[in-house]
């Protein structure tokens, strides 16, 4: 499934402004951006991607259990990341790496979940309202509905101020539409009118399973049954990412209702580090979507402004310092205690995580003195 005539673009794969009737709408968006904040854009991208391809180099050497790369799925996520205001909650799934940190989250932090030293990662309060991965497919869609009609009945939405009111925002997979879940969140948020933005990037597959195996049609159309509006646009087009979630943020947070978002991109690499997408994928497809790439096609937008190399050598080179510092950093993060695994079970404390603490620390005290620490 490549683009369609429902599909948004404001950027061509050639990096020219598209000037159709779909786009009429949601130009003076981009209009009202600055040099820097083009600039911003950009730098984003690559330095997430630098950062990306060297986590699952550390992968491969044995410093992570597991990377998951967001590979050419940049423009979806640095578009719809700027277009939040500060004051929304965004819930991702487990691949939108290139948010956490326009959100303020470290990098490090999403090295060390995966490293297996952390059970949650951040405090979404100090992180831009950033929550949580998940890695139960589909489940965070509920917990943002559930989130989004709280702050509803708050009375923290709806005024009529842009800058004051909150809106919620929720990040899937195309593979997560076929949970129950997601179909559940958006029966909730049609019902109650939730100040939140469904935003799928659908990036064609859900391990070997093709979107197309999933839904005989195009994923947009879907929650027109719930009575959601929604809109299809190009994911790999980091400006029109940008200006549709900007534009149905605010209408959501307005007191319009819900909205859903689907984003054509594309998953340029593994699933995981676990994955082997050679297996089940043509080399016909990878070709359409490395044409279409984010970051080139951008890159020769801005090179049509007048950018010069000095700033994308700049740009580079902060890219390749980020990943050197990710692979400084990991060797710093050390081993957590055994007891951190019964800490945080329960809010308060619990006779059965203390009993299992108990039984864990002399199983392994019983170990002591045997020869090379094993009976």
């Amino acid at each position: 499934m490549h683009y369609t005539p429902a599909t948004v673009q404001l950027l061509s794969t050639e990096g020219k402004i598209v000037t159709s009737d779909a786009a009429a709408e949601y130009l003076p968006y981009i209009e009202q951006l600055s040099d820097e904040q083009l600039r911003d854009f950009h730098r984003n991208m690559v330095v997430m991607r630098m950062i990306d391809l060297d986590a699952a180099n550390l992968q491969r050497q044995g410093q992570l259990a597991m990377w998951i790369p967001s590979l050419g799925q940049e423009a979806a996520q640095v578009g719809s990341g700027f277009a939040a205001r500060p004051q929304d909650h965004l819930f991702p799934a487990y691949r939108e790496h290139a948010v956490a940190r326009i959100r303020g989250v470290d990098p490090i932090k999403l090295i060390a979940l995966l490293r297996g030293l952390s059970h949650g990662g951040w405090d979404p309060k100090e992180n831009g309202n950033f929550h949580l991965y998940t890695l139960v497919i589909g489940s965070q869609t509920l917990h943002a509905t559930g989130f989004a009609m709280g702050i509803q009945l708050d009375g923290a939405t709806g005024t009529g101020n842009l800058d004051t009111d909150e809106a919620v925002m929720v990040y899937f997979g195309d593979g997560a539409t076929s949970q129950g879940d997601v179909s559940e969140a958006l029966v909730f948020a049609a019902s109650y009118q939730t100040p939140e933005v469904f935003f799928l990037q659908n990036n064609h597959w859900a391990i070997s399973v093709p979107v197309t195996r999933q839904s005989r049609t195009p994923l947009y159309l879907r929650p027109s049954g719930f009575g959601i509006p929604s809109v299809q646009i190009d994911g790999n087009d980091v400006l029109a990412s940008y200006a549709v979630t900007r534009a149905n943020l605010d209408a959501t947070r307005s007191g319009d209702g819900p909205r859903f978002i689907e984003a054509l991109t594309y998953r340029m690499g593994a699933h995981t580090t676990s994955d082997d997408p050679t297996k089940y994928r043509k080399s016909e497809e990878l070709e359409f979507w490395t044409a279409a790439d984010p970051i080139s096609r951008f890159e020769a937008y801005l090179r049509s402004r007048g950018e010069g190399d000095g700033f994308f050598a700049e740009v580079a080179t902060e890219g390749a310092d980020a990943a050197s510092d990710i692979r400084r950093r990991i060797h710093d993060l050390g081993t957590p205690s055994v007891s951190s695994m019964f800490a945080h079970v329960y809010s308060e404390p619990h006779p059965v995580m203390d009993a299992q603490l108990a039984w864990l620390e002399a199983y392994e005290a019983s170990f002591a003195g045997t020869e090379g620490g094993h009976a």
